[in-house]
């Protein structure tokens, strides 16, 4: 298709097109189905990157590949020029092989990289002041001071410690003498022993005052020369700093966004009002406001949107290659708020209620908790936008008595669920949560056919804080998510498991099904870390803990209905 160099927009040809119909509204970022239109752009991209070699950019696709690997998203922005002909601009979140200017690419909002420009030339002080950082702690004066200072540092403590615990032992030898004596001596030889005792003490505190004293000198001698190196250090860590976060803040005004009717803010105006207060690191550098911000330079009208990830995945999350993903939320979102401002977007899903016409069925009910087969779709709780969830329908059937929800399940996630009447029960049936003797079972429908026949998967798992509510697997500050898993039944081209959670993180077992280092195989339907479908292929199928009132064991099982 033809190629517009000097506007980087590439027009699509009238066959490739023909009989397609424009969209009515613009993506809903945030979750969408691609328009066919972005479909055809992102297959002409990917194609693109196929085959064009001048990039220079390891995506970790070709096995050989050596070096730094670094999978990256794509976007394309369907959109209208003047003259009412249609085509795509095509952009990358970041940097591809450390540059931001690429043929066939839309700029970034700013270009820190450009010659001489004022990022350049605070990053070259600032990497003389860590070079000076780094030449201190490899000059070899510093080094010898360090390795003196531990080493009397060291002696001085054994030394110290030692004549402490002599001491004391001198202590509790004078306590005994004293009482072993004083039965046996008249007042004036008793006053004679006291003396001696008294001198004996105070030869011991002098000892000490004299030890102390000596160490001090020791590591004065060294810790004066070694100060003056440890004083340099801070000073230019505080420098650095200093220069470092008034960097951030002139790029933070240098990162000015526009809508569709010219409206100008800067990074730190739009992120101010939120809960960070502050831009998150790399915000205004993702595809997508790259290219809506060129479109609105350029005066071309946008019609739909579409991100895909190319190459391998990061160590952390969960990202396909060649898939398509909706723009990230904690850098994203503040500023898509502003750039869509006054654009007719998509429904929104996450205002719609899924579960709404789907039945909540009891699978068992006394006087302490019931038993329900949530739908799939329908919340546990009540969200920020739907009331409808299985707590509101209870809350409903009980004429309004409140129900004491003891555990959740995920929307998109049916089955077992329960849920207390009263305080009591509440508390002892959680508690058995808490100490993990309820046994649960899940049912899941995996979008591939594994190898083995089971297993137990342990990747620690924490929240994207970038872009919630997705999660990582790390390593470093996750907490630990460990589940066992048993291949029930084996398809052409799916996998049906039992899942049995030890520990209850959230979308543990999504996360542990998709993973590279985990199942390597998302769970059908799953719209975070898989494709989606007419729903996700998980269930809780059982459960099995401790009545609180009976004191019996009780079994609930609900077969899965895919």
């Amino acid at each position: 298709m033809p190629y517009d160099s000097q506007n980087k927009v590439t027009y699509f040809s009238e066959t490739s097109v023909k009989g397609i119909a424009l969209p009515e509204r613009f993506t809903f970022p945030f979750y969408y189905e691609p328009h066919p239109l972005a479909e055809i752009a992102a297959d002409e991209l990917k194609h693109y990157l196929v085959t064009r070699s001048g990039l220079d950019h390891n995506f970790g696709i070709i096995a050989e590949a050596e070096g730094l690997v670094i999978g990256k998203m794509f976007g394309v922005l369907v959109v209208q020029d003047a003259d009412g002909k249609l085509g795509y601009l095509s952009g990358f979140s970041g940097k591809l092989a450390g540059s931001n200017d690429h043929p066939g690419f839309v700029p970034p909002v700013f270009d820190m990289l450009e010659e001489n420009s004022f990022f350049l030339k605070e990053q070259y002080i600032l990497n003389s002041i860590n070079d000076r950082v780094s030449e201190i702690g490899s000059d070899e004066d510093y080094k010898t001071l360090k390795q003196e200072f531990k080493r009397l540092t060291d002696v001085s403590e054994a030394e110290l410690a030692a004549l402490k615990a002599k001491l004391k032992r001198n202590k509790e030898d004078r306590k005994k003498l004293r009482e072993e004596e004083q039965p046996f001596l008249n007042e004036k030889h008793f006053a004679r022993l006291e003396a001696y005792l008294v001198r004996h003490s105070l030869n011991d505190r002098h000892q000490s005052r004299m030890l102390s004293a000596y160490w001090k000198q020791q590591l004065d001698e060294v810790r004066s020369p070694l100060e003056a190196f440890d004083t340099e250090i801070e000073s230019l860590k505080r420098e650095r700093a200093e220069k470092s976060a008034a960097l951030q803040q002139q790029l933070f005004e240098q990162y000015v966004f526009l809508n569709k009717d010219k409206k100008e803010k800067s990074l730190q105006d739009i992120f101010s009002p939120t809960v960070f207060g502050k831009p998150p690191a790399a915000a205004g550098e993702c595809a997508t406001p790259k290219l809506l911000q060129y479109a609105f330079l350029h005066g071309y009208k946008p019609l739909a949107m579409a991100e895909f990830w190319w190459g391998a995945p990061p160590k952390s999350e969960v990202r396909r290659h060649g898939q398509f993903y909706p723009a990230c939320t904690g850098k994203c979102k503040p500023i898509l708020a502003h750039m869509l401002e006054g654009m007719e977007l998509d429904d929104d899903p996450f205002l719609l209620n899924r579960g709404e016409g789907k039945e909540l069925e009891i699978v068992y009910e006394d006087d302490s908790f019931v038993v329900v087969n949530k739908p799939a779709e329908l919340l546990s709780v009540p969200g920020i936008q739907v009331y409808d969830s299985v707590y509101a329908r209870l809350k409903g059937m009980w004429g309004g008595i409140e129900p004491l929800i003891i555990h959740r399940l995920d929307m998109s996630t049916s089955g077992l669920l329960v849920v207390a009447k009263v305080k009591d029960v509440h508390e002892h049936i959680q508690k058995q949560f808490l100490k993990r003797t309820v046994t649960k079972r899940y049912t899941a429908l995996l979008s591939k056919r594994i190898d083995g026949k089971e297993g137990e998967i342990s990747l620690p798992l924490r929240g994207d804080l970038d872009n919630r509510p997705r999660q990582l697997v790390c390593f470093e500050f996750g907490k630990p998510a460990v589940t066992k898993w048993k291949v029930v039944e084996r398809n052409e081209t799916t996998t049906k498991v039992h899942f049995w959670p030890l520990t209850g993180r959230t979308h543990q077992l999504r996360m542990h099904a998709a993973h590279e280092l985990g199942l390597n195989a998302p769970i059908v339907g799953d719209d975070l870390y898989g494709t989606t479908a007419e729903r996700l292929h998980l269930h809780a199928a059982f459960l099995r803990f401790t009545h609180p009132v009976t004191g019996e064991v009780v079994k609930f099982e609900v077969k899965e209905d895919f």
